[in-house]
């Protein structure tokens, strides 16, 4: 049977292993820093530990994780895994090299999975497609000696995955403060632009930035061209470097644009929470995303593309969710949110009930704590 959340102050510690830090901002840390609150909540202090490889180089970085891990046993070691996070170049091995240190302390190790698939750049090239056979092998094998595995994706889109007890899937939660609570804004028009928030583009300057920035255009004008006044807000990773190619996009289209930047936690939850919707075209919708949990944990309703979250607690956000690369379907997406004030109210309650039930980080805790306390798997929680 699974133990109940602890309420007298913090009666065990785990640790949080961090690898090399992102720039400008560090999605993980951020991931490190809410879980942290939320289980304090529940008497389990969560302590961030980052091994600063890069700066100190592999071997000196071991030693000393080997120095202050010795007193760490017994204690639950969440190690957070991302392919750039323990490796320059995409070939995660040295993490493999991490867990052999941990288990020789006898910490028991749960691998949390931010990315559960290959990171490439292209199939075509063959220094992609070695980087994305190890790091396929570096997942199996992290897998394998982990004795609980986190996965921010439903169990069954993991085609690699067997199906056994040591996997449980625990959504993410928004990187920014929670602002489902706050008063909700009116969803009749009033004659003023319709805010369409963006949060993030791909920041190198690449054929996929060019698309998401010409998929983002194109719905606007599909939007526009039906007679809705759209501001569209773009704010967070990448925004400001791809400011010119969003200036050359929007150039023959009656909207106004703002780029924001990069912005505080809270000021980023106050742009999206004063929003009517969030446009997301960085692929396809999912649960691992932390755009698209903001834009929930903001009660906006969410346009973008099908084909992930079907069948997953995301799917019972409100989502507005078209096929693949179909602008103008996302375009039309928008003209019925923005008149239809019963239709957007409908998805922004769909997205703040979702938010409660699933994505929120006291109930993302709490399934830490169950999973990691009793040798059971808890998948069925977010079926």
């Amino acid at each position: 049977m699974a133990s109940m959340p602890r309420a007298n102050g913090p009666t065990e510690t785990w640790i949080a292993l961090l690898g090399q830090r992102d720039t400008p901002t560090d999605g993980v840390e951020d991931y490190c820093t809410f879980l942290s609150e939320a289980l304090a909540k529940t008497g389990v202090e969560l302590k961030k530990v980052r091994m600063h490889w890069a700066e100190q180089g592999w071997l000196t970085a071991l030693r000393q994780l080997q120095r202050e891990s010795a007193e760490w046993r017994g204690r639950w070691v969440l190690v957070q895994y991302t392919a750039l996070s323990w490796s320059r170049r995409g070939f995660p091995l040295p993490a493999l090299a991490v867990l052999g240190t941990l288990q020789r302390s006898g910490a028991r190790i749960a691998v949390v999975f931010h990315e559960p698939r290959r990171q490439v750049e292209s199939p075509l090239r063959w220094i992609d497609r070695i980087r994305g056979a190890c790091q396929d092998w570096v997942l199996r094998k992290l897998y394998e000696r982990g004795e609980k595995c986190v996965f921010a994706d439903p169990l069954d889109t993991v085609n690699w995955l067997p199906r056994d007890a040591k996997s449980v899937f625990i959504p993410i939660g928004a990187n920014i403060p929670e602002a489902i609570s706050s008063p909700e804004i009116p969803v009749e028009r009033d004659g003023g632009p319709e805010t369409v928030a963006v949060f993030g583009v791909t920041e190198y300057p690449t054929r996929e930035r060019e698309r998401e920035v010409a998929d983002i255009s194109s719905a606007v004008r599909a939007a526009a061209m039906k007679g809705v006044k759209v501001k569209v807000v773009f704010v967070g990773r990448g925004t400001s470097e791809a400011a010119a190619t969003i200036r050359g996009a929007f150039g023959d289209i009656p909207a106004e644009v703002s780029v924001l930047g990069l912005l505080s936690a809270g000021e980023i939850s106050r742009v999206l929470a004063t929003s009517r919707v969030m446009l997301f075209v960085r692929g396809k919708v999912e649960s691992h995303r932390g755009s698209v949990m903001a834009g929930i944990a903001c009660g906006l309703p969410i346009v973008g593309y099908a084909g992930a979250a079907e069948g997953t607690p995301l799917a019972e956000a409100g989502v507005e969710l078209v096929p693949y690369g179909e602008t103008d379907a996302l375009g039309a997406a928008l003209v019925r949110i923005f008149t239809d004030a019963g239709l957007q109210r409908a998805l922004r309650n769909k997205s703040m009930c979702a938010q409660r039930k699933y994505f929120s980080w006291d109930k993302i805790a709490a399934t830490f704590v169950r999973s990691l306390d009793a040798e059971v798997s808890i998948a069925s929680d977010w079926s």
